[in-house]
């Protein structure tokens, strides 16, 4: 089989993701990578500063080399340091929350402390705050960090009860306009849509396979869709929908985390079922709420991604291929000359955010990265889908394009954690250290790579 007739059948076969219906700025210095340091550490130390290295290879060196910036982002290699976040049974260490989820108890982690002294700012100081969540957030802290982060709660407390009451009637008042007079009113075509997709969301996870979930998860989505139509829906949003809802109902429900990739039996589904019916209506409407405005602050920074065919997700996939190019030449020599295109897989890592690819509780700890990296979600998202690629180099140079292509559309990550997600982020923050804004950033020719 050529080359283009294989092409042409993967993509035929992906043709249902083309349907439509200031930050913490570290001290500048260069960044080694070494995984000999693994060993040394509970967490993995990625990032290591390392003055006036001569031992890093760079690939194309006879050309001029990337330029070495002040990225803008927390330093990453303190995750070497950070510890993994546990669940706390200890009533006396978790943090209470009061009626938009704002900690109001530090408890004695210290890392709660930093988070409590934060937190509990009459004026939130965002840098600080970007600088604790890029090494991730406790689960404790997360609803209200992100909601932070995305810009949905103000920085000013004085005005945070007051504005989040008005947000979450503002949505109940499309709610209740939208839907009032049945589905037969709806857009037939986008809520069929909608209908379809939301069960698919997230199905490694029985907390999205939930009736009540599923019902409130539509209703963020067509109201969303019917409010943006320049973009409408597109497949792929109803993912991203998904880390905002569980943190919020995480807030209200701390000990949903045990389904969230749990095994779907009966007696789970019940147990589940039970718990999701102790939440009264309420909660369930801010929580809905809360999802939609963050959800709508999320897609406005990247809404060239799912406007008419999706430009800045084709801008992400060319600069992905000449990354990679640049960093890994026998890698990127092997892909072309078996005819691999990088958007037949590559479409859905930045259409999804690579949420297909890892599990729920991966996502969520990559995005408390995202919220606190400029451009997170866009820019640095190409970072990570690059150091994601180069991961598997050795094993995908020595496929074919079938096996490749089956390889990348179900990549090994089914036991990844936190430890493999830091990992990845770190390579990523490396790469972006290393090429953002350099002159020679995307060029490719002679280039030399990785060995």
């Amino acid at each position: 089989m050529s080359s283009n007739t294989r092409n042409t059948a993967t993509l035929r076969s992906q043709s249902g993701f083309w349907r439509r219906a200031p930050a913490f700025t570290p001290t500048e210095v260069d960044f080694a990578f070494s995984s000999d340091m693994l060993d040394a550490f509970d967490e993995p130390a990625t990032l290591l500063p390392f003055k006036d290295q001569t031992d890093m290879v760079v690939s194309n060196p006879t050309t001029e080399q990337p330029q070495s910036i002040s990225p803008n982002t927390a330093d990453p290699k303190d995750l070497s340091t950070q510890p993994e976040h546990q669940e706390s049974t200890d009533p006396g260490d978790s943090a209470e929350v009061n009626s938009i989820g704002s900690p109001v108890s530090s408890g004695k982690d210290p890392l709660m402390q930093k988070y409590h002294a934060v937190l509990s700012a009459a004026n939130i100081d965002l840098e600080q705050l970007q600088k604790l969540s890029w090494k991730g957030i406790p689960a404790e802290c997360r609803g209200t960090s992100w909601r932070l982060l995305m810009g949905y709660l103000p920085l000013n407390a004085s005005r945070r009860e007051l504005t989040v009451q008005r947000k979450r009637k503002e949505y109940d008042d499309w709610v209740g306009q939208t839907f009032s007079r049945g589905e037969d009113s709806l857009d037939r075509t986008l809520w069929h849509q909608i209908r379809i997709d939301v069960p698919r969301t997230t199905p490694g996870s029985p907390i999205f396979q939930s009736q009540r979930i599923q019902r409130s998860l539509e209703r963020v989505l067509y109201c969303w869709a019917a409010r943006h139509p320049a973009s409408g829906y597109v497949q792929g949003i109803n993912d991203l929908l998904t880390p905002f809802y569980y943190v919020f109902i995480q807030q209200h429900l701390p000990q949903i985390s045990q389904y969230a990739s749990a095994t779907n039996t009966d007696s789970n589904a019940s147990a589940l079922e039970t718990l999701l019916g102790s939440l009264d209506d309420k909660s369930v409407s801010a929580i809905e709420a809360d999802s939609f405005w963050c959800l709508t602050k999320l897609l406005d920074g990247i809404q060239d991604n799912y406007t008419h065919a999706q430009p800045g997700i084709q801008r992400q996939i060319v600069k992905l291929k000449e990354l990679v190019a640049r960093i890994d030449g026998p890698l990127a020599a092997h892909l072309d000359s078996e005819g691999v295109e990088f958007i037949q897989f590559a479409f859905r890592w930045c259409n999804c955010l690579l949420m297909r690819e890892m599990n729920l509780a991966s996502t969520i700890r990559m995005w408390d990265t995202y919220l606190a990296e400029p451009n997170g979600f866009s820019d640095f998202h190409t970072y990570v889908c690059a150091a994601f690629l180069l991961k598997w180099s050795a094993e995908l140079r020595k496929l074919d394009f079938q096996k490749i292509m089956m390889f990348l559309q179900s990549p090994p990550t089914e036991s990844w954690g936190v430890k493999d997600v830091e990992l990845l982020l770190s390579e990523a923050y490396m790469y972006k250290c290393l090429y953002h804004n350099s002159p020679s950033h995307y060029s490719t020719g002679n280039s030399s790579g990785r060995r």
